[in-house]
């Protein structure tokens, strides 16, 4: 639904995007990571159709880049990082207007289904000059989403939300997740992406690293059990030492942390290891990498 293929983007000197390549299907959250300027406002914009590529290609929705840009906007939705309304108007004739150039059928059911799903249907009426930033930024994703388009482009959707607004919109870019949008997600909150994306590409300029959270994780950090005891000896560890499935092993107090590949499959081996050397495991627990380890990690080699 969304690809690109070594699509670049140069302002003088200064290189943007460097030979961008992905595939996106149809159907899949897909976020893009990275720090302030590190190109992804300005991708953002090439794929809506926005700004030409200095090089490379991008076809989104079926249409190419550069030779089918109208169609492209046609069957987008777009949420800019700073999005544009009318604030002397309602929020009720913002969508109308919007509505009406996209050509919108059933229009007047399809602004108040989005306005009650934003929770922001009791206050349509209102002049948008009235609104805080959390609201426009929703009434800004309910104009993205109103002609049903196939592909969204969300750059930073929950930012300057309050936590309780958050939470709304997240849940609603789960519900058009459920009805097979295809979303590229640009966002600096990486428990939400966590959350939301099927896969994450890590970007500054280049691609840094793509693949699903949990896999990403994985690759850099391993999988790490940690088995608690009532007390540790020496001879507890020696038990341990003969499986080659065993990547690392770190003694720290009473607690081994071992780290694994497979723990569902090898965690019920090590248990009965430790228990006929005599420990006493009182409990076992996985020690969970953030994605935001990853992202520094990658980012800043931290």
């Amino acid at each position: 639904m969304i690809k690109t293929k070594n699509l670049t983007r140069r302002f003088g000197d200064i290189l943007a995007v460097d030979r961008l390549t992905l595939d996106i299907p149809p159907g899949e959250v897909f976020g893009f990571l990275g720090p302030n300027g590190a190109g992804k406002t300005t991708t953002i914009r090439m794929l809506g159709a926005l700004l030409a590529p200095t090089a490379g290609e991008a076809w989104v929705a079926g249409y190419q880049i550069g030779q089918e840009n109208q169609e492209i906007r046609r069957n987008i939705g777009l949420l800019p990082e700073t999005p544009g309304l009318y604030v002397a108007l309602s929020a009720e004739r913002n969508l109308a207007f919007y509505g009406t150039m996209y050509g919108v059928e059933n229009l007047d059911s399809q602004i108040e289904r989005y306005l009650n799903m934003l929770g922001l249907w009791g206050r349509r009426h209102e002049p948008v000059g009235t609104f805080s930033k959390g609201m426009r930024q929703k009434l800004a994703i309910a104009r993205a989403v109103l002609h049903e388009p196939k592909v969204l482009l969300l750059d930073e959707p929950t930012s300057g939300l309050d936590p309780q607004m958050a939470r709304l919109v997240r849940e609603f870019i789960s519900e058009l997740k459920r009805e097979g949008r295809t979303i590229l997600l640009c966002t600096h909150n990486l428990e939400e992406a966590d959350r939301l994306c099927d896969r994450v590409a890590v970007f500054q300029s280049h691609l840094l690293a793509l693949d699903t959270p949990l896999a990403l994780r994985q690759k850099l950090f391993g999988r790490k059990v940690v088995f608690h005891l009532s007390q540790m000896i020496p001879q507890y560890q020696e038990a341990l030492e003969k499986y080659d499935f065993i990547q690392e092993i770190q003694v720290v107090k009473e607690k081994i942390v071992i780290t694994l590949e497979k723990p569902e499959e090898n965690n019920p081996i090590l248990v009965k290891s430790l228990v006929q050397a005599g420990a006493e495991v009182q409990f076992i627990g996985e020690l969970r990498r953030s994605l935001e380890d990853v992202y520094l990690q990658l980012v800043q080699g931290q």
